[in-house]
């Protein structure tokens, strides 16, 4: 029996991919399906009102307390406009006011954001009656020391937020290729940390057996581990709400209180939902970015959670919607001197010189996804469909190669694996990840 002809969803359309006809297709991966709550702001009440190893917001929201109230931005699909009013309301029963709130936006090293972005994912009506400010990574004005981790860290934090009565962080918790989960504490570190605190942790996970951490165990993952005690250097305390989203974007838990219980409290919530057990290595992985389609930087999710289900000298074919082009890939603004044969002949010296190499428009926090790009690449052949990324871009990231259609893809997949292929696809690659049982682990 012929495989049959999978369909992805492609933005608000779909894509229907015929398999070669001496392809096995065992199963397509697909997260566990839970349904939205029906009502999000009481889903943050409820939260709210039983929060996990914490005081309460309203008990530590005093008369006069000044509050940095930490956003993730539009790289993330955190429905913060949902989540934000019961957030502000509880703070003010705690008797703190709206001129004591300062939005700071958990940017990281991405780009600041407007006014008009910021009215979207706010709400304008509610943003026009809060201050608001963009985190800056790079002017030291800005950022506050707040010492060393014991992994060697040098925590550079926010001004605002360092120097803030309490910090209130609203995110969402999501397979994470560096940090297993997103979540907790990282719109801390990296959201509001200095560029040379995000490098330094970022790169904590360079090497062989922690560079794919997606769905991992947190207390095997030391980029986690170290970001969650650099924000314990904080003074003032620390309070989550944390969104679980499904694979249609819809909220179906929110946890708040305590920056790490909480966090993994939803964690349980999101690996249960997001992490599908893969019994044997497959030849060819088929993954789209769906729901991640912002841009290829999101769009690589797909990539990096779905790397280590196919057999070393396999294929991953990587569907990468990508609405608004790169997105904040530095990578994409570096020109690397060599081609991609290169590239894979030389990986195994070239991972060991990650931290020395210096490639213009690279920034430290990239050595991560340098290092994570050779190692994928040595793993399998990796081809893209990203019809809106431009042909500069392309150029410029010998690490994969691009394809011009899904069938084109499949075309050149099918002659580097051959007949009688085993493939798994992932239909919804931007959050889901494999399991390996013991005998493929």
């Amino acid at each position: 029996m012929a495989p049959p002809i999978v369909t992805l969803p492609w933005g608000r359309e779909q894509l229907q991919i015929r398999l070669p006809d001496d392809w096995r297709l065992p199963e397509v991966l697909v997260p566990r399906a839970v349904p939205a709550v029906p009502d999000v702001s009481a889903e943050v009440h409820r939260a709210l009102a039983r929060p996990c190893g914490s005081s309460g917001l309203a008990t530590l929201a005093g008369p006069g307390t000044r509050i940095a109230l930490v956003i993730d931005d539009a790289s993330r699909p955190t429905p913060v406009a949902q989540l934000l009013p019961a957030v502000i309301e509880e703070i003010e029963r705690g008797g703190a006011c709206r001129e004591d709130i300062t939005v700071v936006t958990a940017l990281g090293v991405h780009r600041p954001m407007t006014e008009h972005e910021l009215a979207l994912r706010v709400g304008p009506a509610l943003l026009a009656t809060l201050a608001w400010r963009n985190h800056d990574c790079d002017t030291p004005a800005e950022l506050v020391p707040l010492g060393t981790t014991s992994r060697g860290t040098a925590v550079l934090l926010n001004r605002t937020v360092a120097e803030a009565g309490l910090v209130v962080s609203i995110g969402c918790i999501e397979p994470h290729v560096i940090a297993s989960f997103g979540g907790g504490c990282k719109n801390l570190v990296p959201g509001v940390a200095g560029r040379a605190t995000i490098a330094s942790n970022h790169s904590l996970n360079c090497g062989p057996d922690t560079f794919a951490m997606v769905g991992q165990p947190i207390e095997r993952n030391p980029m986690r581990l170290d970001l969650e005690e650099a924000a314990r250097m904080v003074r003032a305390p620390v309070f989550i709400i944390n969104a679980v989203l499904n694979a249609a974007l819809g909220v179906v838990k929110v946890v708040a209180g305590d920056p790490v219980r909480a966090h993994r409290a939803g964690v349980e919530v999101s690996a249960g939902m997001c992490g599908v057990a893969v019994a044997e290595l497959a030849d060819v992985v088929i993954t789209n970015s769906h729901p991640m389609d912002q841009d290829l930087r999101q769009g690589l999710k797909a990539l990096a959670n779905a790397v280590v289900a196919v057999r070393p000298g396999g294929v991953v074919l990587t569907l990468a919607r990508a609405e608004e082009g790169s997105g904040v890939l530095g990578l994409a603004g570096s020109r690397m001197p060599l081609g991609r044969g290169a590239l894979k002949l030389l990986a195994p010296m070239l991972l060991r010189l990650v931290p020395h190499i210096r490639l213009h428009g690279m920034g430290e926090e990239d050595r991560f996804f340098l290092y994570f790009a050779l190692q994928a690449m040595r793993r399998a052949s990796l081809l893209i469909y990203a019809p809106a990324v431009p042909s500069e871009v392309r150029a410029r990231l010998p690490f994969v190669e691009f394809v011009d259609s899904p069938e084109a893809g499949i075309e050149r997949a099918h002659a580097i694996a051959g007949a009688g292929a085993r493939v798994l696809v992932f239909p919804d690659g931007g959050v889901t990840y494999p399991v390996l049982g013991p005998a493929v682990s």
